[in-house]
């Protein structure tokens, strides 16, 4: 062979080889699943420093991490969906679970959990496991939980004559009476105007729902809401409480170590806030404890996130091995270290991290009492507007009846698509 055939030949022969090559190479890259996993805001840098135990473990899988900020999340599941680009796992506030169902987004679970080791249902709060469920078909697991609850002043309580912190709603309002003082700026307790989570937990306490005739409805003119939101309306009217919103209460952490608020109505979160950002002089003068009901311990709201597949993901088995390792009690120890996230799994709450430290274990209490909210896509767009007419009550301009009245009418604005489609089509509502 010579001349020009020669050349060409070496070079079939070449290209040949690189080619054999590169599918060598791509060969071996197929032996390694890669697994897509998004998390939201600082799950995200936490759940970064767990993946490479699970790495370990499973020597076929990498995991792609993507950190979602949390004011962009929502749009970017929903915007993944409608391309076609969804994640394999995905870290979803529990409200937000029915709406991905509804899209026929989410892989269902049950026979994955009936069949593990690792996640038992029995371990974790009923109430939180209950959001995951949908029509009787579970589309997530629990992996970190969130309620709200009372931090409070305990020496403030002690000075004013109470010994311990309310358990009803008649001790509450007594407490808020003596403790509170507005000429000098001092107030019982803060409950910012633009956040729903304190009516809505004031709400859960009672025995209607807040949706009727199959969530299709309003249900906020029943005598249990309008008695929440009176008793709600009347810690602002009695100037129990400041009629402002949180960017206007500044910095509640140094407020409430000042003593301007008695009561702080908030989430898990602030206890390393308050721990982190009270001199070690004042950590022994506030405390925890379960929200008061109308006649005994509250209910408050089942919150926090879950881990879900996603059902166009082609990596199901690999997916569900990732949930399990990151649902072992170890996982979410871990994460209660690294966040102070609170555990999903009832077994982890007996870890020494977390069973000597009694302003953790309120939040225990409270759990147990937890109830979900309304399982529909559209929840949260009416808890905004029921907070958003709640606050034009505190400002004077609708009384309890006329305010209760308008949030049923924005609700059932809402819900008038879901209407259509149960009422139409008969299958499982948007």
């Amino acid at each position: 062979m010579s001349g020009a055939h020669g050349i060409a030949a070496r070079w079939r022969a070449a290209l040949l080889a690189g080619g054999l090559a590169l599918l060598g190479g791509c060969a071996r890259e197929d032996e390694t699943q890669v697994l897509s996993f998004w998390a939201i805001g600082r799950e995200g840098e936490a759940v970064a420093k767990l993946l490479p135990d699970f790495e370990r473990e499973h020597p076929g899988l990498r995991v792609r991490l993507q950190q979602l900020p949390l004011t962009a999340a929502h749009q970017k599941l929903l915007t993944a969906f409608a391309g076609g680009s969804t994640p394999d796992v995905s870290q979803l506030g529990n409200t937000w679970i029915p709406e991905l169902v509804a899209l026929d987004a989410l892989e269902p679970l049950q026979a994955r959990v009936d069949a593990s080791p690792e996640v038992r249902e029995a371990d974790y709060f009923p109430a939180i496991w209950a959001t995951n469920r949908l029509g009787g078909t579970l589309y997530g697991v629990p992996w970190y939980v969130d309620t709200r609850l009372l931090f409070y002043r305990a020496d403030l309580l002690r000075a004013a004559g109470f010994a311990a912190p309310p358990r009803d709603w008649a001790q509450w309002r007594a407490m808020l009476a003596a403790l509170s003082h507005p000429e000098r700026h001092v107030f019982g307790a803060l409950l910012p105007t633009n956040e729903y989570e304190q009516l809505l937990s004031l709400a859960l306490e009672q025995d209607e729902p807040l949706l009727r005739e199959g969530d299709r409805y309003g249900n906020f003119r029943s005598a249990g809401f309008r008695r929440a939101l009176a008793f709600y309306v009347d810690t602002f009217r009695l100037r129990q409480a400041p009629p402002i919103t949180n960017v206007e209460a500044g910095n509640p952490w140094v407020e409430f170590g000042r003593g301007v608020y008695a009561f702080y109505v908030s989430g898990p979160w602030n206890i390393g806030e308050f721990r982190q950002r009270l001199p070690a002089a004042e950590q022994d003068r506030w405390s925890t404890a379960p929200l008061p009901g109308p006649q005994g311990p509250g209910a408050g709201m089942a919150g926090g996130s879950s881990l879900v597949v996603f059902r166009a993901s082609r990596h199901k088995r690999a997916a569900w091995q990732l949930i399990e390792f990151l649902s072992r009690p170890a996982m979410q120890q871990r994460l209660y270290a690294l966040l102070g996230d609170m555990p999903a799994r009832r077994s982890v709450w007996n870890s020494a991290a977390l069973r000597g430290d009694a302003k953790v274990q309120a939040f225990r209490a409270q759990l147990e009492r937890v109830k979900p909210t309304p399982a529909v896509p559209e929840w949260e767009r009416i808890a905004t507007e029921m907070q958003l007419v709640a606050a034009e009550a505190v400002a004077g301009r609708l009384d309890v009846d006329q305010a209760a009245a308008e949030i049923d009418r924005r609700a059932d604005a809402i819900l008038a698509k879901r209407r259509w489609v149960l009422d139409h089509v008969g299958s499982r509502a948007p």
